[in-house]
């Protein structure tokens, strides 16, 4: 079985176990990452910390580690699974306390535990991409940060394949926001479109990156809100994410997205992300 990291020792993932009374557990009072390695190379890992260390300052939880600390347990992870293509997931709790009270321990002591997941791109929604559906955000508004408060987005995603679809859009006054675990990126009048960071929608390390390549390939971009009466008339609509990278939407509330395949845009910055993995530029 892979290898998972709990409070500084490496066992069995079966073996890993946090006590009843922990935080994370009962309140969802924790805060998550997840880093893509390929070929045992973690990709975009700075960025991924820093939005690690802009949750948990959010929350009032110290990082109990440093970067080098938490790269030195991904490389751990990763080795043990040579996967070509794994997520490390880290996670934060604020720790395990009795009585179950909501008010926050003057002295917290964070659980801190990792394990690796082998993802591969399905080459099914890369040919074809994905079917959506639009459905209202009911999630609460601090969305920019990771924790583990995940339950109106796995609703959303049990509705959307209750209805036949693979994702949903959450839309909240009027303004489409993301996907259940991903951000919304359009293609709108040939403008790569897609919302300015705020409190609610996660800043997408993979989005980011995706607004750099295109820039620098000269693909027009905007930050602006993308309004839901805005998709019907998208050329194209992707959802991006670290372990889904880019996905096509090709079908939206049971009507074709552009022409219904994967569109030239979406082809050209594919390809660029493809290659930025094997062949990273931090700059």
């Amino acid at each position: 079985m892979p290898l998972a990291y709990l409070n500084g020792n490496y066992l069995d993932q079966t073996e890993a176990h946090l006590p009843l009374t922990d935080r994370g557990l009962l309140f969802g009072d924790s805060i998550y990452e997840v880093i893509p390695v390929y070929h045992g190379q973690p990709f975009q890992a700075d960025a991924h910390f820093a939005r690690l260390q802009q949750g948990l300052q959010a929350i009032r939880i110290a990082n109990p580690l440093s970067p080098s600390d938490w790269l030195q347990i991904i490389t751990t992870l990763s080795t043990a699974n040579p996967a070509p293509a794994q997520a490390i997931y880290l996670q934060i709790t604020r720790g395990a306390y009795a009585g179950r009270a909501h008010q926050l321990p003057e002295q917290p002591q964070p659980n801190l535990f990792a394990f690796s997941k082998t993802f591969t791109p399905d080459p099914h929604i890369l040919q074809h991409g994905l079917h959506a559906i639009t459905q209202p955000d009911v999630r609460w508004h601090r969305c920019d940060l990771k924790t583990t408060n995940l339950l109106p987005n796995v609703l959303a995603l049990a509705d959307a394949h209750e209805q036949g679809a693979d994702d949903a859009i959450l839309v909240r006054d009027g303004i489409a926001r993301e996907g259940t675990s991903s951000n919304l990126i359009a293609i709108l009048d040939g403008i790569l479109t897609t919302s300015p960071d705020s409190p609610e929608l996660l800043p997408g390390v993979t989005r980011n990156l995706i607004l750099r390549l295109a820039a620098k390939a000269g693909i027009p971009c905007a930050r602006r809100d993308v309004h839901v009466d805005e998709l019907p008339l998208a050329d194209e609509i992707w959802l991006s994410s670290s372990t889904r990278e880019i996905a096509p939407v090709t079908r939206l509330n049971q009507r074709p997205v552009g022409n219904g395949t994967p569109g030239p845009v979406w082809q050209q910055v594919h390809a660029l992300y493809q290659a930025e993995k094997t062949n990273p530029d931090d700059a």
